[in-house]
C-alpha cells in the first residue's frame, strides 16, 4: 500500500493503533523562556502511548502524559518529573490526538515544546509529513462512565458519555473586541483542521507583567494573536472571526489528551482554561467518572475485539 493510502485508510476507519511512518523534526523556540528549543518525533511501537524524553542542562527523563504529571497553573500545560519538566505542551498534544496518532516518541531538548506560530497547524503539518501508519492493534479508548461536571468561578465543564469527541465551547471577554463566541466541534481528523490554525491570544497590558514573571520571553506578534483596547495588533489580522474560541478548543483537546487513550464524550464548557481542564481529569478520574473501555472501538463507537486492557502507566513512567 501506497503512503497516501495508508493515510487514507488511518483517517477511514478510525479503528487501528496509529503511529508515524518515519521520523521528523523541526526546531523554534519557547513561549515563555525564549530560548531556543528542538523537537523530534519517532515512531513507536503499539501500546507505547504518547512518551515524552525531556533532555534539559544535562539532565534526561521520560515523562508519561497522565493528569497528575501536569501542572497547569500557568499559562500553558506543563508536564513535571522528578524535577524535569516540558512546558508548552498542549498544542503538539491536541495535533496528536486530532490526527488519531496514538504511538509516538516526543523527544524535546530545551524544557518547551517550540510555539512555531502559536498554533497547532505546524505540528500537524509535521505529522502530515511524517505519514500516518496503522499498526493493526485495535484502538483503546477512556469512556465517561456517567454525566460529570465541574464549575469554577464562572467556568464549566460539563460531560456526558458518547461516541467520539464533541465539543461545545462558549468563551465571554466582556469589554474587548472578542467578545461572546461559541463554536461545536465533532472532532476527526478532518474537522481538526477547523481549530488547528487558531493562534494563542493574549493582551498587550499584561505582556510585561507576565514577563516579570519569567513568562512570555519568547511571545511576540510571529506567535501569538495580541490585543489592545482597540482591536488586534497584528497586521494580518484574525484567520476566522472566531479565532479565540476556536483556540480555546484546541488548548481543551489537548488538556484532554494526557489521559493514556483517547477520552471520548460529549463536552460543553464555559470559559475554561488549563487548571480548570487538568482539575475536571483529575477528578473524573478519582470518582471514576472516566474509566478505560473494557473494548475497543472505532471512531464512531464501535466495539471491536481487544486484547486484555494494560494497566494505566504511572505517571513517574
Amino acid at each position: 500500500m501506497l503512503p497516501a493510502q495508508v493515510d487514507n485508510e488511518v483517517r477511514r476507519n478510525g479503528m487501528q493503533q496509529t503511529t508515524i511512518r518515519r521520523r521528523v523534526q523541526c526546531a523554534g523556540i519557547g513561549l515563555h523562556s525564549g530560548e531556543s528549543v528542538r523537537l523530534v518525533l519517532r515512531p513507536a511501537a503499539v501500546d507505547t502511548g504518547i512518551l515524552f524524553h525531556a533532555k534539559t542542562a544535562g539532565r534526561a527523563r521520560t515523562i508519561i502524559p497522565c493528569p497528575e504529571a501536569v501542572d497547569a497553573s500557568g499559562l500553558a500545560s506543563t508536564l513535571v518529573r522528578d524535577g524535569v519538566s516540558v512546558g508548552t505542551v498542549e498544542h503538539l498534544l491536541a495535533a496528536l490526538r486530532g490526527l488519531g496518532i496514538d504511538n509516538i516518541h516526543v523527544d524535546i531538548e530545551g524544557g518547551e515544546a517550540p510555539i512555531l506560530d502559536g498554533s497547532a497547524a505546524p505540528f500537524a503539518d509535521l505529522l502530515e509529513e511524517a505519514g500516518l501508519w496503522p499498526q493493526g492493534a485495535p484502538r483503546r479508548v477512556f469512556r465517561l462512565t456517567r454525566p460529570f461536571s465541574l464549575a469554577r468561578g464562572g467556568k464549566s465543564i460539563t460531560a456526558v458519555p458518547g461516541p467520539g469527541f464533541l465539543v461545545d465551547y462558549s468563551i465571554d471577554f466582556p469589554r474587548t473586541c472578542i467578545g461572546r463566541q461559541r463554536l461545536v466541534l465533532d472532532l476527526t481528523p478532518e474537522t481538526f483542521r477547523q481549530v488547528a490554525g487558531a493562534r494563542t491570544f493574549g493582551f498587550a497590558r499584561e505582556v510585561e507583567a507576565l514577563r516579570a514573571r519569567g513568562l512570555a520571553r519568547g511571545g511576540s506578534l510571529d506567535n501569538a494573536v495580541v490585543l489592545n483596547d482597540e482591536g488586534v495588533l497584528n497586521p494580518e489580522g484574525l484567520r476566522a472571526p472566531d479565532e479565540f474560541v476556536r483556540h480555546k478548543i484546541l488548548d481543551f483537546i489537548g488538556d484532554m489528551a494526557v489521559l493514556p487513550f483517547p477520552l471520548t464524550g460529549r463536552f460543553t464548557v464555559v470559559c475554561s482554561g488549563h487548571s480548570l481542564n487538568n482539575e475536571f481529569l483529575r477528578l473524573a478520574l478519582r470518582e471514576r467518572a472516566v474509566a478505560p473501555s473494557a473494548q475497543a472501538v472505532s471512531a464512531s463507537g464501535r466495539r471491536l475485539p481487544s486484547p486484555p486492557l494494560l494497566p494505566v502507566p504511572a505517571c513517574a513512567g
